[in-house]
């Protein structure tokens, strides 16, 4: 896991902000390291946006400054993904090969950094933070750390002020994120994983499976309440 060293109190970092745990712990450990922290959430015509309400209530609580960057316009060039298709079926179960391709939304990481870095640049941050982890690399491209390395080197040369992509999970687990939330005392009932936006979470589907499986790990209960829950601490 990488571990940087505290920010100075004037540094500003924007932190790409889904909803999700991965996401909630990068922030609190961004807030944690002294960064004066600007969180962006994007709506991009994903199947639901429940997680989008939670990360409003969560940096309104915190008094963080955010905002939900509304891209559905793109939405028809990236809509080959069981994520912006409502028409098609979720996959349900563990990450397979087949369920990984069906929920891989084409250059989201890419998108949502370009913007995110340019919010950076805009108001002189010297950072911008995402959630990628170690769990993620086999499954998604843009989680993996080739991808930040690469990205990392454009963003250096794009613009007149470099900015630093931090991915401070990059090489952390599931379980290795939870725990370090856990340690800095955070709330995961304040997250949304699920690719469903029901009233409770499905239990079932990949993302569902990885969070409860992370609990698992720790022999703890997730304190998000599920149709099915299908790992068992």
């Amino acid at each position: 896991m990488n571990d940087s060293s505290p920010a100075m109190a004037s540094a500003k970092a924007v932190v790409i902000y889904s909803g999700g745990m991965d996401s909630y712990t990068v922030l609190h450990r961004a807030v944690g390291q002294g960064y004066s922290v600007h969180a962006l959430s994007f709506d991009y015509g994903q199947r639901h946006v429940k997680e989008l309400a939670i990360a409003r209530r969560v940096c309104q609580r915190l008094n963080i400054a955010h905002q939900v960057i509304d891209i559905r316009a793109i939405h028809s060039l990236i809509d080959n993904s069981a994520l912006t298709d409502a028409t098609r079926p979720l996959p349900a179960g563990d990450y397979d090969a087949d369920s990984v391709a069906a929920t891989v939304v084409p250059n989201r990481n890419m998108i949502l950094l370009s913007l995110a870095i340019a919010h950076a640049v805009n108001i002189d941050a010297d950072a911008c933070f995402y959630g990628a982890h170690g769990g993620d690399h086999v499954l998604y491209p843009d989680c993996r750390p080739e991808f930040v390395k690469r990205m990392n080197a454009a963003s250096a040369v794009a613009n007149f002020n470099a900015v630093r992509i931090e991915a401070p999970y990059l090489h952390a687990s599931k379980g290795d994120i939870l725990a370090d939330g856990l340690r800095m005392g955070l709330d995961y009932a304040q997250t949304w994983t699920c690719y469903q936006g029901g009233e409770l979470a499905c239990g079932e589907c990949g993302s569902c499976r990885e969070r409860l499986a992370a609990f698992a790990e720790l022999g703890l209960a997730d304190p998000l309440a599920y149709r099915t829950a299908t790992v068992e601490p």
